[in-house]
């Protein structure tokens, strides 16, 4: 696979087919985050999101750590580490803000640790599979912060109120299974098998229609805030371009010729 160089080396990013992965590359200092990554994160996110191409994002990790948070000693060397960043793009945010506002599904693979804002970018991913090494620290109240980008709002959809509670309020690290346990993660794998995981669940998602996929990924979002009578009103007016669409008409004549559909997000 050939790998583009984005902050230097500390992000990575490739397309392949209709998939996009973006890596996180700092393995000796724990994939922390330094202030640039932050606004070239949420960029190449913004440019995966608006490539017609790609179907799916992966955020992986290189090394013993998936992320362990925002590069701190960096912060304490005057690095001017900004949590809204002054990148140049339309879409001014946090990546955690980008992850959850953009309609590309995102597939987390984490590796190792997730920690601080780190666990905060897991949490803004669609889908989560974890290697065997993988811990989700919740060690916010321990440092004596609370999680700076979402995290509190999050969480509590994921697992629920009172477990969100608990492990925010204690500080508690969960391990994979512990993490599958609660419903934070969908799967746990062999960290040999995680990326070649992802990738197998990146293509599934990418070979099915992407104006479909999206509309279901915005219908998810609006879903945690609408009432139920306005969420079904607003899926019907999702419902009605994607009736209209080439690939509606590629899903239902596929199905009737028994063959793979083959969908041009159209």
């Amino acid at each position: 696979m050939a790998w583009n160089d984005a902050t230097g080396t500390e992000l990575l990013y490739e397309v392949d087919g209709h998939v996009a992965t973006i890596t996180f590359n700092r393995p000796d200092q724990m994939n922390t985050i330094t202030g640039p990554m932050l606004d070239r994160l949420s960029e190449l996110l913004v440019t995966a999101d608006r490539d017609p191409e790609i179907r799916c994002i992966i955020l992986g990790a290189r090394g013993r750590a998936w992320c362990a948070g925002l590069d701190v000693k960096e912060q304490q060397k005057g690095g001017g580490l900004s949590l809204g960043g002054p990148a140049e793009i339309e879409m001014r945010s946090t990546p955690p803000v980008v992850l959850y506002g953009i309609d590309t599904p995102i597939i987390a693979a984490i590796n190792g640790g997730a920690a601080g804002y780190g666990l905060d970018v897991a949490l803004g991913c669609d889908i989560r599979i974890a290697g065997r090494s993988a811990k989700l620290a919740f060690a916010f109240a321990r440092r004596g912060v609370l999680p700076e980008s979402g995290g509190t709002w999050l969480l509590p959809r994921i697992v629920g109120r009172s477990l969100a509670a608990e492990l925010m309020l204690t500080g508690r690290t969960l391990d994979a299974d512990a993490a599958l346990a609660a419903g934070l993660v969908s799967r746990v794998v062999d960290d040999a098998e995680l990326e070649a995981t992802a990738r197998a669940v990146a293509a599934e998602v990418a070979s099915n229609a992407p104006l479909a996929t999206r509309a279901i990924k915005r219908m998810l979002r609006a879903g945690e805030e609408e009432s139920f009578e306005a969420h079904v009103h607003h899926v019907f007016l999702q419902l009605l371009p994607l009736l209209r669409s080439k690939d509606f008409a590629e899903g239902v004549a596929s199905f009737v010729e028994r063959r793979p559909a083959l969908f041009t997000g159209r």
